[in-house]
């Protein structure tokens, strides 16, 4: 019989000094309907994949209030609730929704306040592990929404604070309003625009969550060549290179399909060697 994946295999990244998980974690945005509105199709099967990757030692999830709008949320209290003692559930506040694929940003600090509360009622906790500013609002001053993240910590309705799609000026700017733990910024293989954001994670000893981190993975030529030479798929290969890209990425792929999270829990397994690592890294 063979065993199964276990996402421990990829080792351990420290939050903020206080929360430690295994590096290869789930994100919870592809458990909802199309153009991430509504119910998934098959709910079931969506409680299922969180399910599976929590049993296969997936112990960070990451989500938002605005997946569904609340979908998402919903459903991981529904699968997951009572939560086992390891697990850290981070969500996210900051967009509004009007349809699918439809997002607009919104840091008014009592959207943010009404975000924060809506997700603590569904999530059925006392406290947010996690909370990420979901993303920059030019219509609002940056240092009014941080700030009104930092008072919802203050009042102790969140443990740590991270920040999503920002620059390193605005990671600066945040860390003088309240501790900064965390950046979620896109970045995958094909899009390297964020690589200084993540020397100044390693450099800051924050955590970097990449999301998109597998798209385009099947179209290039040294990851499917590793691929081959492995006996993985690509985006598997793509995990692998993120974990040995640096110790601070926490790679978040996610799935409303268990067969599909246990397949990107398998990428923990794979030992991509330095020349391996450097011809991907090298080749954008």
């Amino acid at each position: 019989m063979t065993s199964k994946p276990n996402a421990a295999e990829a080792g351990t990244i420290d939050i903020g000094g206080d929360l430690t998980v295994n590096r290869l974690g789930y994100g919870a945005m592809r458990i909802t309907g199309e153009g991430v509105w509504g119910e998934p199709a098959d709910p079931s099967r969506a409680k299922a994949a969180l399910k599976t990757a929590v049993d296969l030692g997936v112990n960070f999830i990451d989500t938002a209030d605005s997946y569904g709008p609340e979908v998402s949320e919903n459903l991981i209290a529904e699968a997951l609730h009572p939560y086992p003692d390891d697990l850290v559930i981070a969500t996210k506040g900051g967009f509004a929704r009007s349809g699918p694929n439809r997002w607009t940003p919104d840091g008014r600090p009592e959207h943010l306040r009404e975000a924060l509360e809506g997700s603590l009622r569904r999530l059925k906790v006392d406290q947010i592990a996690l909370y990420q500013f979901h993303t920059v609002d030019p219509n609002v001053p940056f240092e009014d929404s941080v700030g009104a993240i930092a008072e919802l910590k203050n009042q102790g309705k969140i443990r740590h604070v991270g920040l999503s799609n920002v620059t390193e000026d605005q990671i600066r700017a945040a860390g003088q309003i309240v501790p900064i733990v965390s950046v979620q910024n896109r970045y995958n293989t094909v899009d390297r625009k964020s690589e200084p954001i993540v020397d100044l994670c390693e450099q800051e000893e924050l955590a970097f969550l990449p999301w998109a981190p597998i798209q385009e993975a099947d179209e290039v030529e040294v990851i499917t060549n590793a691929a081959r030479e492995h006996g993985f798929e690509p985006r598997q290969i793509v995990l692998a290179w993120l974990l040995a890209r640096s110790p601070k990425m926490l790679p978040i792929p996610g799935s409303g399909s268990p067969e599909h999270v246990e397949s990107n829990v398998a990428a923990a397994t794979i030992k991509l060697d330095q020349g391996e690592v450097a011809a991907i890294t090298d080749a954008f």
